[in-house]
């Protein structure tokens, strides 16, 4: 139980009706969830408003509201505090409520288009590996320590923030390692947390569905840089062209890292295998189990991150090198007897494909060819469809285009958009096979000698999402079955 007074800093209240010393016992945006004593903010989301379920939640036992419009009747013993932007101050309520536990760790957000989930979750191995007691909030997994909790979103809800960082906090972690999404920014999910730093990996063009310019989605990543405060770090992707934008008005320590142009911290490729890269890092010699440039980039801003929170270049270098990639990031298996490999890769957007095909190009053998089955999101970004059609095609011997998680809609009219971006010299190679079930059994019966199998889009997904239900399906499971 908190005092309400103590939980309204920073939620800048235009107006309070009622008793502040109240004492709450949540502080909740679900009215589904609300209890005795809760404080439920009316949140206006992209799908509902809670403005709605004001009456809902009193009489489920909520004892103060906050919110941007008061309804018309106010209820006895109800205290209702009146705000410009509930989504703010519903981060701040929940960071007091749970005594701003972001504050007594140091905590470290990754945010770009490609990259985040690898850069948290290398970060999060690193320092558990160093010693230290660590928090994971990540795409595939959120951490407290080595305990593994499930995840649904990107960057979840700011009251699941709080509690997941005072977890931390209480199992003793000294750092916390966090993926802010662009949409955990536009939402003020990250309001009330204390950053130690940024990172910034890249951007392309992704979330144009809910963003709708990719100047807006620009935006979103810069405000989380915006918000940095002086004693936090900016460290940036140098050779991004919007590296730099990110660091325009941010008040922390500006650093980059880059493989191609001038930076604080540098590295270059010697060497690409199956197995691993070889590289100069920072002027020393290091090799790791990460595959692809891709994993360059994301290895050099795990290590400049390490230095920029005062770890030993030595330990961080012998650490960093035995770490592997997240589940499903260039997730690859091998049939010995037929000499083909078949890669699980989370890649969902042109860029990614892309950078990924472009890293089996440069491993396949002599004459072996590159089968690629990809989809697109149903909901989602139309405009990508046709790019990401092209890409596989160009960077591919054979092409099979099915279903990713088609949601609402029809897989075969995902894939008919899809169809529109096949370079005309490339129609002899695509095959649409809707069930990606059967796509993927079709690419392995297909596979040759010194082949390589690409499945790309879902990653380390064990679900498809069709007409609202969540249908088990693993790329890697039938991947390994059928070959």
């Amino acid at each position: 139980m908190k005092k309400l007074l103590e939980i309204l800093n920073d939620t800048n209240p235009k107006e309070i009706i009622g008793s502040k010393e109240l004492m709450i016992s949540r502080v909740i945006f679900d009215s589904r969830k609300t209890e005795k004593d809760s404080l439920f903010v009316a949140v206006k989301g992209t799908e509902t408003d809670g403005h709605k379920y004001i009456q809902n939640a009193i009489a489920a036992g909520a004892k103060a509201i906050i919110c941007e419009a008061l309804p018309e009747v106010l209820a006895d013993g109800v205290t209702y505090i009146k705000v410009s932007d509930s989504a703010e101050a519903l981060g701040w309520a929940a960071s007091n409520f749970y005594g701003r536990p972001s504050g007594k760790l140091k905590l470290v957000g990754i945010t770009g288009t490609n990259g985040k989930t690898t850069v948290a979750t290398l970060l999060h191995g690193l320092f558990t590996a160093l010693g230290y007691k660590a928090g994971l909030i990540s795409t595939i997994e959120n951490k407290v320590n080595k305990r593994s909790i499930d995840t649904s979103h990107t960057t979840p809800d700011a009251e699941s923030i709080n509690l997941l960082i005072q977890q931390m906090v209480e199992a003793g972690c000294d750092y916390a390692f966090m993926e802010v999404s662009s949409h955990a920014v536009s939402q003020r999910r990250i309001a009330g947390l204390f950053f130690a730093g940024g990172v910034f990996t890249n951007i392309t063009h992704e979330h144009l569905d809910y963003h709708k310019t990719f100047k807006a989605y620009i935006e979103a990543k810069k405000t989380f840089f915006d918000r940095l405060p002086k004693s936090a770090f900016a460290l940036v992707n140098a050779d991004d062209k919007r590296g730099a934008v990110m660091l325009q008005n941010t008040a922390a320590k500006k650093q980059t890292f880059a493989l191609r142009k001038p930076a604080d911290f540098k590295a270059k490729i010697l060497e690409n295998y199956l197995t691993g890269l070889h590289l100069d890092l920072a002027g020393h010699d290091f090799h790791a189990r990460l595959i692809g440039d891709f994993n360059a980039y994301n290895l050099l801003s795990v290590y400049a991150t390490a230095m920029l929170l005062g770890q030993d270049n030595q330990e961080v270098m012998a650490e960093l090198s035995n770490l592997k990639a997240p589940e499903g990031r260039f997730d690859y298996v091998k049939n010995q007897e037929r000499d083909v490999i078949g890669i699980v890769d989370y890649a969902h957007t042109p860029d990614a494909l892309e950078k990924v095909l472009n890293t089996v190009y440069n491993l396949r053998k002599g004459g072996g060819q590159i089968i690629t089955v990809t989809g697109c999101g149903g909901d989602r970004d139309r405009r990508k469809r046709p790019l990401m059609a092209k890409v596989a095609c160009n960077y591919s011997d054979l092409v099979v285009f099915t279903s990713d998680n088609p949601r609402s809609e029809d897989p075969a009219e995902i894939i008919a958009e899809m169809e529109k971006g096949i370079p005309p010299y490339a129609a002899k190679k695509v095959l649409s096979i809707t069930d990606r079930l059967q796509a993927i059994k079709t690419a392995c019966r297909m596979a040759q000698k010194g082949d390589i199998i690409l499945v790309a889009g879902k990653g380390h997904e064990k679900y498809q999402k069709i007409k609202g239900e969540m249908i088990p399906f693993d790329d890697k499971k039938i991947l390994m079955e059928n070959l």
